[in-house]
Order: C-alpha cells, then structure tokens, then sequence
C-alpha cells in the first residue's frame, strides 16, 4: 500500500475535524455588551467567562466593552449597537417610561441592593443622615445617583432646605470631599469610599449612609437585553447568563483570583483597591439576605412593585405606572436550584 493511500484515513480526519470546527465557529452567535463604566473590579465576573471560555461554551462570541457614562449602555442597546448591558434598573424604569417605544427590559438582577450612597466625613460632623442639614453636600444632579437623593430625604425626614447642594461634575466631586471643601459627597459607595481611600483620607474618617440601609428600598444594576436581540436569539441570551452565572459564583468565592481578569484590561487599576471594590461590592450590593434565600438573578415581586412605587413619590409617570413584569424578565434566568447561593 503507497504511502499516500494509507496516509488517506488520517487526512480525511484531519478534513473532518477541520470542517467540524469551522461548523461550531460559524455557528456561534455574536453578542456585545456593555458594561455601565470602565473595566474596575465589579467587571471581574462579566469578564471571567469571557477569558476562561465559558461565554464561547455557549456558542456566544462575546464582546464586552466599558462605558463612559452610567447611562450609556441603556442608550447603546435601544441604539440596536448593543445586544445586552449592565445597568442600573431605577435608571431603566425612568429610560422605558420616556421611551415608550423601546421596551428594554431587565433578564438578571446583579446588584440586589443599590450602591447608591452619601459619603461624608466624621471630621465635619457627619455620622447620621440628619446630620447633613447645616452642611454642604457635593453632588453632580445630573446623575442617577442624585436622582435618589429625594427618596433618600424623604425616608428620612431631612429638611432639604437646610442641605446646602454644591453642584459640581463628577471628576472633582471626590477630590472636593477629600480637600474638606465639602461635607459629604452623593455617589456610589464602591466608587468614593475607594476613591477617597486612595486619595489619602483616614479610612476611620469617612461614614458611608448606604441609602439602602436608610430606607431606600430599590434594586439596583441589573443586565438588560435589546427585544429584538432575544426574540431572535432567546438561547443566546440564556446562554449567556448561565456563563455570567458560572462566573459570578468564582468571583464571589474567590475575588482574588478573579481580579486579575479586570487589570488586563486597565493599566492604571491597582490590584489592592480593585480587590476592594469588588468585595465590597459582593458583600455590600450583590450577596445579601435576600439573595442568600432566593438565590442570584432574581427579583421579589412585592419588593419591586414597593421599589416602583417609591421611586414614584419623586418621578412624575409620564405614562401608566409599571408593573414589575413590565420591567423585569424573568424567563431568561437559569433555574433556580443553578442560582442558589453555595
């Protein structure tokens, strides 16, 4: 027998193998997505899949991008340039109710408490919530942040009239609190708290009020999905959120390991005050007591309705007020036994 007939076998297998997976690449569904701001350490468990090939396992070639605004990854999937994002649901609620036309909805809730937070300072007097009438708060008001400073006063009885608001963008607002121009700062608890910490300010100084420890009962950053994206590619969009699943749960059981996925991509990041962020996150926003009985992913129905509610008492409807269905998704989600928390 000639070398080349024998040799026939392996070549058509080599073909074969070949063919198979030009088949599985051509098969696979692209997917970009948007987080809701530059890759820092609450990216790691969007991004561990994307490097440890879970995402690709679903037949997904994922692309993840960062954002420059918190509420650019809304406007990138209405836009139909995004298929799915990471953004804050209270932001979403207001986009849909002034955007009839595009009902994004939410498929996977992230953060099941919201960041949202007043950072102030021991040293000028901030320790309580009513300890900021008399004082000089810095807040960028444009922000969906400041958007829940309403709420916030509201729930706790706080003469608005005697806050005084220093608006000022958000590049300097830390730096203003951390100079001691200011009392007390709006903005997210991760971020400043951080920020602040890197800027020098004893960390026995600063007082984070967690709104949601102070009656402000939202949910917070959620992954959302273009309509059209999931009525063409529902699978997909499981998909997925069972590797972003499978990833979270490393991230909270391991954050060190995981936060090397974020300084990849971000030379300026430090790993201490990344790994920070991320546990703070994990412990503050994303695994708490609701979630350790529910599991991830997933809303409380009557939680959320009273969230739509309170954001009511200071945004004007522009449109029937939502119901939690309208806004939330919960038929994409992994089943619950994958969601609990182990």
């Amino acid at each position: 027998m000639s070398a080349w007939r024998a040799g026939r076998p392996v070549l058509a297998g080599l073909l074969l193998a070949a063919m198979l997976v030009t088949g599985a690449t051509a098969a696979e569904t692209n997917l970009k997505f948007s987080l809701d701001r530059k890759f820092e350490g609450p990216a790691a468990p969007f991004l561990l899949p994307l490097d440890k090939g879970y995402y690709k396992a679903e037949g997904l070639n994922v692309s993840i991008d960062p954002a420059d605004a918190e509420l650019e990854p809304i406007k990138r999937v209405a836009s139909g340039s995004y298929d799915m994002g990471f953004v804050d649901i209270n932001a979403l609620i207001k986009f849909r109710d002034a955007n009839p036309k595009m009902p994004i909805k939410a498929v996977f809730m992230v953060y099941n408490r919201p960041p949202f937070a007043v950072i102030g300072r021991k040293s000028r007097g901030i320790s309580t919530p009513k300890d900021l009438e008399g004082k000089k708060l810095g807040a960028t008001t444009t922000s969906n942040v400041f958007a829940q400073w309403p709420i916030f006063v509201k729930a706790n009885d706080i003469d608005a009239s005697k806050v005084t608001i220093e608006n000022v963008g958000l590049p300097v607002r830390d730096p203003l609190l951390a100079a001691g121009q200011v009392d007390a700062i709006v903005g997210l608890s991760f971020s400043s708290f951080i920020d602040l910490k890197d800027k020098g300010v004893p960390v026995d100084d600063i007082i984070v009020l967690l709104m949601a420890d102070y009656g402000v009962n939202l949910y917070g950053n959620a992954i959302i999905v273009s309509p059209k994206f999931a009525e063409a590619h529902p699978e997909a969009v499981k998909g997925f959120l069972r590797a972003f699943l499978k990833g979270l749960k490393m991230t909270v059981k391991s954050p060190a390991s995981t936060i090397s996925f974020v300084l990849e991509r971000n030379d300026a990041a430090k790993k201490n005050l990344e790994l920070d962020r991320l546990k703070m996150v994990i412990h503050d926003n994303i695994v708490t007591p609701e979630v350790k009985a529910n599991g991830y992913g997933g809303i409380d129905d009557q939680r959320f309705a009273g969230a739509i509610d309170q954001i009511a008492l200071t945004y004007k409807f522009k449109s029937a007020k939502p119901k939690p269905e309208d806004i939330f998704d919960a038929s994409y989600l992994p089943p619950a036994a994958a969601r609990k928390v182990n």
